[in-house]
């Protein structure tokens, strides 16, 4: 008997699977275990051993033998002797090997993109701003017009015949793959040059100070991308579209303010006596205007107070949040022999009329209440 695993059991389909969903199980598969992307021990074995199961089960001549047979398949295994021809880039698409054999991330057709991260205030998301950045940022060389050679003249790669890409063939196991990587002498431009250009050492492009100006809308939140079109790295060898500018937009820490979407929530430490007797407090607000919080007499630590319309502003539409203030006792750092001696005269008052057990059900009571 053979100690293989089932080919369906292999791929995770069912046995009336058709040939979209063997691809579909295969891509998903192969993706996540080939060798050059997964570090794990059993990466290669179990790429393999996904590859033999879709080799068999993908040939319906194969699939039938192996439905009857199983891996006992009279006069040998189902592969013969020689490996299988499947062409993993037409599986997998080019994407998939563009990763594996180093290509960048780049815009389409154009050079990549650039991500620089810019600090605001909470006060300056509030309101909105302009901002100005001075970036030294790589631009196209003016000598050679982004092309890396000497005067720019350049002649077509004889390798890649000014494809910039190039087929080759690899061996995994018994699969032969057909595959696609940039090409080496071209460096993917499609154009080879005799000299490189002596300003910008053949890169094509040269480190310039600019002065980026942008706004910032109102409600900006942490985390936002700003993105200015074509001020990225320029195409590489002058072939193409220059990338982007992404600006990632950091919010910093506001000494009390906590934000959640659009509300802006915050704590209030209370001694006892505004508890009981309620109080108003005014503090300075992010808007321009102070914020005017008023505890009710009688209020319980943890208690919220919400102030409505005065939280941040939405970027996508209008109104704005609530400021949503959680109110905390603070106990006294010390207290002296006469201060404790007089709140033990006063434990009565202080305490109430209720035990524990009724001041657990009543808190359950409101909590559950709340909540439902």
């Amino acid at each position: 008997m053979s100690d293989k695993r089932d080919y369906y059991e292999v791929l995770g389909v069912e046995k009336n699977a058709d040939d979209k969903e063997l691809k579909q199980a295969f891509r998903i598969l192969a993706r996540r275990y080939h060798p050059d992307k997964n570090d794990a021990e059993d990466a290669e074995s179990r790429f393999k051993e996904i590859q033999e199961a879709y080799a068999v089960l993908s040939d319906p001549e194969k699939r039938r033998q192996y439905d009857r047979f199983g891996h006992n398949v009279p006069g040998g295994s189902p592969f013969g002797a020689g490996g299988f021809n499947i062409n993993l880039e037409d599986i997998l698409g080019g994407d998939f090997f563009s990763s594996i054999f180093g290509g960048g991330r780049r815009s389409s057709g154009g050079g990549a993109d650039i991500r620089i991260r810019h600090k605001i205030t909470l006060e300056e998301a509030y309101t909105g701003t302009k901002s100005e950045l001075d970036l030294d940022l790589p631009t196209e060389c003016l000598s050679c017009q982004g092309t890396g050679a000497e005067g720019g003249s350049t002649s077509t790669c004889g390798t890649c015949r000014g494809q910039g890409r190039v087929r080759v063939r690899q061996q995994i196991g018994p699969f032969i793959s057909d595959a696609v990587q940039t090409c080496e002498e071209c460096q993917g431009s499609g154009f080879t040059h005799d000299a490189d250009c002596g300003d910008c050492g053949g890169a094509g492009s040269v480190q310039q100070s600019q002065t980026i100006r942008f706004e910032i809308p109102e409600g900006a939140d942490n985390g936002m991308i700003m993105r200015m079109r074509g001020r990225g790295e320029p195409a590489r060898r002058g072939r193409g579209q220059s990338g982007d500018l992404h600006i990632e937009i950091i919010v910093e820490e506001h000494p009390w303010f906590e934000r959640s979407g659009m509300d802006l929530i915050m704590s209030l430490p209370l001694g006892y006596s505004d508890f009981v007797t309620g109080c108003d407090v005014t503090i300075p607000h992010i808007d321009g205007k102070d914020l005017k919080i008023s505890v009710p007499a009688k209020s319980n630590s943890g208690e919220t107070v919400t102030i409505p319309r005065r939280g941040m502003p939405s970027n996508r539409s209008r109104g704005r949040g609530d400021v949503i203030v959680l109110l905390k006792l603070v106990m006294p750092s010390k207290f002296s022999k006469q201060d404790l001696k007089k709140i033990k005269e006063m434990k009565e008052i202080l305490d109430g009329d209720l035990s524990i057990i009724e001041r657990m059900e009543n808190d359950a009571k409101l909590r559950r209440h709340s909540s439902s």
